[in-house]
């Protein structure tokens, strides 16, 4: 999955994703990670890292405050490369860039 987002990539992405990248890791995260002992972060950029979420089947980029704890939970559906576009529009422009899909609402 990784080496194929690679090839999609522009340069300027593959430039960001090789200096981010770590080798998979579960990391833990409260509540939705729990049920699979976490969820696998693969780029770690300040306070952000970039994880797979395998209930969702899409990468997503959150705040972390301890490492090996995600601290947010979201579920996006995205490719790497747009995850890594979302952290190069952050770096480029100062701010977040979005969107953001929410975590799962209770049924009413």
């Amino acid at each position: 999955m990784l080496n194929s987002a690679w090839d999609r990539m522009s340069i300027p992405q593959r430039r960001l994703w090789e200096v981010i990248r770590i080798n998979p890791e579960k990391w833990k995260q409260h509540p939705y990670g729990e049920s699979r002992c976490g969820f696998w972060v693969v780029a770690v950029l300040g306070n952000t890292v970039v994880w797979y979420n395998d209930l969702e089947h899409g990468f997503n980029r959150s705040l972390y405050s301890k490492y090996g704890e995600i601290d947010q939970y979201w579920c996006n559906q995205d490719n790497l490369e747009w995850t890594i576009q979302h952290l190069l529009n952050e770096i480029i422009e100062g701010q977040p860039s979005g969107p953001y899909a929410s975590p799962p609402k209770p049924l009413e």
